[in-house]
């Protein structure tokens, strides 16, 4: 059924309740065509001619892949010289890191804030096209939740999770930071009857948010903000929960934000962090540990590189309580669902650059897959090592 046909608004339904086998529980433990939205089933698995797939899970706000390929495609074989350029020279952000001022400051000039903010929009104004050539237009590796899922089912496993955490009911409303396209904060309302307002800096993103978002019939809304641009543009105690998903990298001031986060919050509401962390195996002398850390930062994105320490001390310098403090992940490890994204990316690439030599696609299609497909094994290595991760997860209240 064609969304444009009939939209039909979720009936407000509890996240599941699902026991996910193997998951860590405390911090010991390292134009979319849609269908008609209804509740998640409960927990429970199928089998289909692909595999084993979790009857739990609600897909029924997730864009039909078909539809979400071609589109990104014809948006990607349209790009203009300039738009390829700037994407290409955005990436100079993740050679640097917030902790170091004086070296942002050098390359980027005193006015370094800024900047970053405009190679934000310049990179995920095409990365989040490239993404949705596979199962990551979401534009993160989810927490292994289950061993046997793929990539997009841990996902979803991992969102509904999110919903429990932070106790989503009917009528809430939630604040998303870097909403993305807006395919998460579709996929929270429906499991919880939630609204969701989602943040984010790339207007392209923003405005498929919006698009996608009036094809399911959702009540969900989306404005563009620079998370490093404060106050946020909402009075205080509007919202009864807060979740973000592998952005906080992309902060400056983690202390301010929370702050300011804790002011847009109602008393008692609780927050969940995903992010990307170094760990304490990660020694930055180590020539090989650095030598990972500099070919892993532009492949993830990170700008900063935070531990769960710093986490934990701005959520408290602005007042939160941290609950919990632990990897999602089965065994604190993400490489196998990593590996996955990889392999696909990389055989992808092979096609694309065929293509390319044939002239069936403009010689910019290699440029891009060739900087997308660089160095996925060395974020493997990094997790298998146990080294950085972007799996942690934080609830504070």
């Amino acid at each position: 059924m064609s969304a444009a046909a009939e939209t039909i608004a979720p009936a407000p339904a509890q996240p599941p309740t699902a026991d996910v086998t193997d998951t860590p529980r405390s911090s010991s433990t390292s134009s979319d065509d849609v269908s008609t939205l209804k509740p998640a089933a409960q927990t429970s698995w199928k089998k289909n001619k692909n595999g084993l797939q979790h009857a739990a899970i609600n897909r029924t706000a997730s864009p039909k892949r078909s539809k979400t390929f071609w589109k990104s495609f014809k948006y990607l074989l349209d790009l203009t010289p300039k738009q390829v350029d700037d994407f290409m020279a955005s990436y100079v952000i993740y050679s640097l890191d917030w902790a170091d001022e004086r070296q942002m400051i050098e390359t980027l000039g005193p006015d370094y804030r800024q900047k970053v903010g405009d190679c934000l929009q310049s990179y995920y104004g095409v990365l989040n096209h490239l993404c949705a050539l596979g199962d990551v237009e979401k534009m993160y590796i989810p927490p292994l939740m289950d061993k046997k899922a793929s990539v997009l089912d841990n996902q979803m496993l991992y969102e509904e999770s999110i919903a429990r955490d932070i106790g989503l009911k009917p009528g809430d409303k939630v604040l998303d930071l870097g909403c993305g396209r807006g395919r998460v904060a579709a996929h929270m309302a429906v499991v919880s009857g939630a609204k969701v307002t989602g943040l984010n800096i790339d207007p392209n993103q923003v405005a498929q948010a919006k698009e996608f978002n009036e094809q399911v019939g959702l009540e969900n809304s989306f404005t563009i903000q620079d998370m490093n641009e404060l106050p946020l543009p909402f009075e205080d105690n509007t919202f009864d929960a807060f979740y973000q998903i592998q952005a906080l990298s992309l902060c400056k001031d983690l202390p301010r934000l929370f702050a300011e986060l804790r002011r847009v919050l109602k008393p008692g509401a609780k927050i969940s962090l995903l992010d990307w962390v170094s760990l304490p195996a990660y020694d930055p002398t180590n020539a090989e540990h650095a030598e990972l850390m500099r070919r892993t930062k532009p492949l993830i994105g990170a700008v900063g590189t935070p531990t769960p320490q710093t986490f934990e001390k701005a959520l408290a310098d602005a007042g939160f309580t941290v609950l919990r403090s632990d990897n999602a992940s089965i065994d604190g490890v993400q490489a196998p669902l990593i590996d996955k994204a990889d392999v696909y990316f990389r055989s992808l690439r092979q096609v694309i650059l065929g293509l390319v030599k044939v002239r069936l696609l403009p010689p910019h299609f290699k440029t891009l897959i060739n900087r997308l497909c660089l160095d996925g094994q060395a974020f493997v290595k990094m997790d298998t090592m146990r080294l950085v991760s972007t799996s942690y997860r934080i609830i504070a209240q």
